[in-house]
């Protein structure tokens, strides 16, 4: 029975994942729900810091059950956590789980916003948060917010009161929001805004609570008799689940997270406390005394007359007969004065209508990409379901303004197919707009207030529809959009991108030259349309040389590449640098590179990075060359240790035996290996076998949460870390073999690292280990535990929370060689071989 009821949860996943890309296509139930919505005025925001820290039970909630529209504010897009399912980190990471958000609201029901805010990682306390990110900026972006979403009761995920106590971004959101509920109304606070906008004002502002948030039990009970309670395990037959069978749906998509969990049904209470504003009347309902009706916007209680009327008295087996209602309420909410209201419930009654008539509307086109200025063809389908009279007069392409009229009758389920052309006017690309200026560690840029807080890139290649239905003209609008079939997979629709003509690419981001050695460096050019040429360079550090200075290409066909090779020459002492490439085609320079982001939970994603990279010249000595590395959640470790020599074999931990383990020079695993690679703990004895034996197995950081690292003397994970990249490392065991070869390590190859200095140490060990460094962050204890070894049998065992992960990935020259005297311990009898120079 456990394995059918995972196996229909995993069913229900994977249908919203790929229908999550295509075109709404309602049920019966699903109008009659959308009219709910229609019928209910009322707004709530929730407001937190990252993805997966938004309550998915009390936004499903507010939004099915209560039918308020209903935000979510994440203060950033998540760009400083862990990717579980690929490589992406930082800014590609914040692009996978801005989507997750996306997919999760599409599936309990709210809206997406964000501020400008980047994850720079880990904080321990408000203050750190907001020494690093612009505290004025955020604010801003939260009023931004507030003034334009214009909710009636605001929730705070996190308590205001209590910095240092979590996620200094956490406390940060609610600090935040307590601050700008108290200045969105004032004219004078961030007046530049009001040109796009009016200032707005809440009635009431709540804290999320919950026992997590008490010491004890005891404690939380006491001070839950004045909160707000309702229970969120709601059952909608009209959706055959209940509200948390849809919370745990939703969160659910935040897959990158690891939060893939079952469903749950039955009761379930949530709590909130009163902060501030007006109190509600009734304590268990958060709207109370807001009016919610169509009466609290003039000359909307019409309109409220024909919808109440059209929801009670709604016929689930033929829709399309309250078509001549809708579009009375329709024609009344156009002349509405309340612009705010106007739009919103323009869109919403929009929705219901092409619904009720089964009216399909799509313009596709074949190839996923078009360039700027240039011509796509879309393929028209336009289908009227119902018997209700409809004619469509015209089609106008929104990025070219070019109306071409059809003035076809759309009788019932007779099917028009057309072709036309458009040109792309714009110079705008399709990628996240967020990423397109150079972003400080605490802030992304974004010059255009109109784009701040949208959750991606506006679809600029639209199509609008314009039909005249029951004589009433009305305009529907869809975005141009990709279909195709596979026959692995059946029907897919991806978003249509606008992309430069050229891109170009370099395979690794960080370049390492362990000597004076010159390399190939390969630089592969896409082609975005055909026939396509040009020339391309490298732009480098002084003190190195390339060969040759430009080279010629030529690409007859859209999306092919060609690949061209030059000659690096690093400079003979360390250095550091960037890498450029620059294509050139009839005068126009192209410095960008084409990142693909493909999942099967989120639509496929483009990003335009510039096409470049870090080169680094190191002075490091190597003993030892052939590593195993067994791969945990995901880290590019391995392909940096390539690029200084070693090789690196990929063990699949099946193929764990003593026999197999023994050729290598050291066993390397990768992050949180024990918390994801459940067949480990199956395999351990033959790793400690190895070590026994000699071997040198490298641990890099796992979780503290529910993980056993079997090490082989006692070692308890904690959660202590060191977030500044900049703490001072002191270092305890000077005559470490592990800090003297065959690299010296100083105080100098502390520096330069990024993000942090790691996290989840262990906390305490038994004798046998031999700590290595210690460091904390400002005001805290030392942490000794960053980088623990022991002699085990002729072997060695290191523990490591060091973020490597992080800091060879960016070309940290002392995480290098840092790295490199790990894999060589026990191997101070080898000879090294020197740098021979050319």
């Amino acid at each position: 029975m456990k394995k059918f009821t995972l196996s229909i949860v995993a069913f229900l996943l994977i249908s919203i994942s790929i229908f999550a890309q295509k075109p709404q296509k309602l049920t019966s139930n699903q109008i009659y729900e959308k009219i709910e919505k229609l019928n209910f005025l009322g707004t709530a925001l929730y407001i937190a810091a990252h993805p997966d820290d938004e309550n998915t039970r009390l936004i499903a909630y507010l939004s099915n059950n209560v039918k308020a529209r209903t935000g979510y504010l994440s203060l950033t897009r998540g760009d400083g956590g862990q990717n579980l399912i690929g490589p992406e980190i930082r800014e590609l990471l914040g692009v996978i789980r801005t989507q997750e958000l996306l997919a999760a609201r599409r599936i309990d029901g709210g809206e997406q916003f964000f501020t400008r805010a980047n994850d720079f990682g880990y904080s321990k306390h408000p203050d750190e948060t907001l020494e690093i990110w612009n505290k004025e900026q955020v604010l801003s972006d939260v009023v931004w917010a507030i003034r334009t979403f214009k909710p009636d009761v605001i929730i705070n995920r996190f308590n205001h009161r209590t910095p240092g106590t979590t996620h200094g971004h956490h406390t940060t959101s609610a600090l935040l929001s307590v601050e700008a509920f108290d200045k969105v109304g004032d004219k004078n606070v961030f007046p530049e805004q009001l040109k796009h906008t009016n200032v707005w004002q809440p009635k009431r502002l709540f804290f999320n609570t919950s026992s997590w948030f008490y010491s004890d039990k005891k404690q939380f009970e006491d001070a839950s008799k004045d909160f707000t309670k309702f229970d969120v395990g709601v059952y909608y037959p009209l959706k055959g689940l209940s509200n948390n069978e849809l919370a745990s749906m939703a969160s659910s998509q935040h897959l990158c997270q690891g939060f893939g969990r079952l469903t749950t049904r039955g009761e379930q209470n949530e709590y909130i406390e009163f902060l501030k504003g007006a109190a509600p009347k009734d304590k268990n309902d958060i709207f109370s005394g807001i009016n919610t009706t169509w009466n609290r916007i003039k000359n909307g209680g019409e309109i409220g007359e024909i919808l109440y009327n059209v929801e009670e008295k709604f016929d689930f087996i033929n829709p399309s007969k309250h078509l001549p209602k809708l579009m009375e309420a329709f024609n009344l909410i156009k002349e509405l004065e309340d612009t705010h209201w106007r739009k919103i419930k323009e869109k919403q009654v929009k929705e219901i209508i092409e619904a009720c008539l089964g009216l399909y509307l799509e313009a596709s086109v074949i190839s996923s990409t078009g360039t700027p200025n240039s011509t796509i063809n879309v393929d028209f389908e336009v289908l009227n379901r119902s018997d209700v009279n409809i004619e469509l007069t015209s089609i106008t392409s929104v990025i070219d303004n070019k109306t071409i009229y059809k003035g076809f009758e759309l009788t019932q389920n007779k099917k028009f197919s057309f072709k036309e052309s458009f040109l792309l006017k714009t110079n705008d690309f399709s990628d996240p707009y967020w990423l397109r200026k150079e972003a400080s560690l605490g802030m992304y840029r974004v010059d255009n207030q109109q784009l701040i807080g949208k959750p991606e890139t506006p679809r600029s290649v639209k199509v609008d529809f314009n039909l005249i239905i029951n004589l009433t003209p009305i305009i529907i609008t869809k975005d141009v959009v990709v279909r195709y079939a596979e026959r692995d997979q059946g029907e897919i629709y991806e978003p249509f991108e606008i992309l430069p003509k050229i891109t170009t690419k370099i395979k690794d981001k960080v370049l390492i030259f362990s000597d004076s050695i010159p390399k190939n460096i390969t630089v592969e050019v896409k082609a975005g349309a055909n026939y396509v040429s040009g020339k391309v360079s490298l732009k480098i550090p002084e003190n190195w040389s390339v060969s040759p200075k430009e080279i010629a290409f030529s690409i007859q066909q859209k999306n092919d590449k060609q690949t061209v090779e030059f000659l690096v020459t690093p400079s003979n002492n360390q250095s550091e640098g960037t890498l450029e490439v620059i294509a050139t085609s009839e005068g126009k320079e192209y410095k960008k590179e084409l990142i693909e982001i493909n999942y099967n939970h989120i639509p496929k994603q483009v990003v335009l990075s510039d096409s470049k990279a870090k080169i680094v010249r190191l002075n490091i000595q190597k003993a030892g060359n052939y590593i195993g590395y067994i791969k945990g959640a995901g880290d590019a470790v391995p392909e940096s240790l390539r690029q200084i020599g070693y090789t690196v074999v990929a063990v699949n931990p099946s193929e764990i035996t003593a026999e197999n383990l023994h050729k290598y020079d050291a066993i390397v695993l990768g992050i949180r290996a024990y918390n994801v690679v459940k067949e480990l703990k199956f395999k351990q004895k033959f790793l400690l076998e190895y070590v026994e034996k000699g071997g040198n197995m490298i641990v890099q950081y796992n979780t503290s949460r529910r993980v056993d690292v079997a090490a082989p003397y006692t070692l308890n994970l904690s959660r202590d870390r060191v977030t500044d990249e900049f703490a001072e490392v002191r270092i305890l065991a000077k005559d470490n073999s592990l800090l003297n070869f065959p690299n010296k390590i100083t105080d100098e190859d502390f520096k330069g690292w990024v993000q942090e200095r790691g996290l989840y140490f262990p906390g305490s060990w038994s004798d046998e280990y031999i700590p290595i460094l210690s460091m904390n962050d400002k005001g805290e204890t030392a942490k000794n535990g960053s980088l623990l070894i022991a002699k085990h049998g002729k072997g060695n065992y290191i523990y490591t929370g060091l973020s490597f992960f992080r800091e060879l990935p960016a070309g940290v020259s002392g995480a290098y060689k840092l790295f490199a005297n790990m894999l060589s311990v026990g191997k101070e009898n080898i000879k090294i071989k020197k740098e021979t120079k050319k």
